[in-house]
């Protein structure tokens, strides 16, 4: 056990490293492809209600993504994770602007006072963000498990979609039990169905 957490932080620090190695007009760039991949992805294309994340170090750029789908009139959600209390809370955004504070994963979160809550099963796909991908659905996070808390109360009929650089899909992602496999990854590059 201990050698598989050794493993996932030994890939975290990779992925990273890979990231931030990459120069600001070609990271743009790539994630620019990304968006781009993702507004042509039927499944994405088709959702009317679309869990996405505001990202953190090392996880893919959304900000652009969630503005394009404001342009899209999807209707956007995004978690509200409790540590204290181990447990989340989906709600709507209207806006990019504003109706943010810190969360506990380091990132912007929308301020529950500003929001209305969203049921988990009017989701029609999900956006999982991930450090490290592999074609088999394995991700692996930023090690505090608040995704692997959300993805099995997700409906199996909602489709959990992992988003990422090319630079960020990996042979094989080290998986302990606890840890929570997606549908389909989106890259920069491609569309990877889980084999």
């Amino acid at each position: 056990m201990e050698d598989i957490k050794e493993k996932k932080n030994q890939l975290r620090q990779s992925i990273i490293k890979k990231i931030t190695s990459i120069s600001n007009n070609e990271l743009k760039e790539k994630y620019e492809n990304l968006k781009e991949k993702i507004f042509d992805f039927a499944n994405f294309v088709e959702a009317r209600i679309a869990l996405l994340y505001m990202s953190n170090n090392g996880e893919a750029e959304t900000k652009s993504i969630i503005k394009k789908s404001f342009e899209y009139n999807k209707i956007v959600v995004l978690p509200i994770f409790e540590a204290e209390r181990n447990r989340f809370t989906l709600v709507k955004v209207d806006s990019i602007d504003g109706h943010f504070k810190e969360g506990h994963r380091g990132n912007l979160e929308p301020d529950p006072k500003k929001c209305k809550i969203v049921p988990m099963d009017c989701l029609d796909i999900a956006i999982i963000p991930g450090l490290a991908f592999d074609e088999k659905g394995g991700r692996i996070g930023t090690g505090k498990g608040y995704y692997d808390k959300l993805i099995p109360k997700i409906p199996i009929t909602t489709r959990k979609v992992g988003i990422a650089l090319e630079e960020q899909i990996v042979t094989q992602v080290p998986m302990e039990s606890h840890d929570k496999y997606i549908d389909i990854i989106v890259t920069d590059k491609r569309v990877i169905y889980k084999i």
